[in-house]
């Protein structure tokens, strides 16, 4: 089955996020998604708050910039999350916008290399490993989280959320890997994000022939580095429903810098929206992600709209 989410966009203040995350968990929502873009809303601190405001609702952040953080504050912010919130945290690292990563003298001359060495330093801390390495980027010496994910903490995420797991799941307090997302778009990354993480995220604008060529690329990766464990491919959809919503959507797309005919959006009602998540999962997304335009009137009432009437019309 197709799992269905929806965006809490970082243009609206952090101090409206509590009533959305209400409005979300309490609709029956899956999954809410998360920005860290720049120089918006912090993804750790709002998945945080959000998972702590909800009782079952999965949190995602699709993504944490990884010229931003050391990978060992990373896999203690993640494995935290991951204790506290069992099985309801979701992931994602990425490049980041470069324009943004040089804004703050953290543009890397190598983003792909950059990404490999994290990803593979940050999985393996949060399987409870002791790492020394010393590469491009990436350098620890001796370096282990005293409180890595157990088995526990990893709950539904590891059998039904979006992530999957990417280890074996232990016996009580067994150290286990909860997966590591990563965002991508690029050929390289693509294949990157199938070589070494746990899932991949695809950003908006992101059409349903985009999402097949991605999981051809994503499968090349996993084939090249023997990987057969699932890969689920995550997908945000721009959407907008209600009341002027083919003029905010109209407004949205000019500012995303989409062509005429582009077909990255989708605009109507309940029915509408949700043939619309059908194509992209036909294509290869497991998990669609609707993303409400910036100035959508009613934040709280479009994660009802994607929980109440266009959840049970997806297959």
């Amino acid at each position: 089955m197709t799992t269905l989410g929806a965006v809490f966009v970082p243009q609206l203040p952090p101090e409206r996020l509590r009533a959305v995350v209400r409005a979300a968990d309490e609709s029956g929502l899956e999954e809410l998604w998360l920005w860290e873009d720049c120089f918006l809303e912090s993804g750790v601190a709002t998945a945080a708050a959000a998972l702590a405001w909800s009782e079952r609702l999965r949190v995602g952040v699709g993504l944490l910039p990884v010229p931003l953080r050391n990978v060992a504050l990373t896999g203690m912010e993640l494995a935290t999350l991951y204790r506290l919130f069992p099985g309801r945290a979701l992931i994602g690292v990425g490049h980041g916008v470069q324009d943004w990563m040089g804004q703050v003298g953290a543009r890397a001359e190598s983003p792909v290399t950059l990404l490999r060495e994290y990803v593979t330093a940050l999985r393996a801390l949060l399987a409870g490993e002791r790492l020394s390495v010393q590469g491009r980027y990436v350098r620890l010496d001796g370096v282990a989280l005293d409180w890595p994910p157990t088995a526990a903490s990893v709950g539904a995420a590891g059998a039904d959320g979006a992530a999957g797991a990417a280890g074996e799941a232990g016996a009580g307090g067994a150290v286990l890997n909860p997966g590591v997302l990563v965002g991508a778009g690029g050929p390289k990354t693509l294949r990157l994000a199938g070589e070494v993480a746990d899932g991949t995220i695809l950003s908006g604008g992101t059409d349903v022939d985009t999402v097949r060529a991605a999981r051809r690329l994503i499968d090349e990766g996993r084939q090249a580095a023997g990987r057969s464990a699932p890969h689920p491919v995550i997908v945000y959809l721009h959407a907008a429903t209600g009341d002027g919503a083919a003029e905010r959507m109209a407004a949205e797309r000019v500012r995303w810098g989409y062509h005429d005919g582009q077909d990255v959006s989708v605009v109507g009602d309940a029915h509408a929206v949700a043939d619309a998540v059908g194509r992209w999962a036909d294509a290869g997304a497991d998990t669609v992600v609707l993303q409400p335009t910036a100035d959508d009137p009613d934040p709280e009432g479009f994660m009802r709209f994607v929980a109440e009437q266009v959840r049970p019309l997806v297959a």
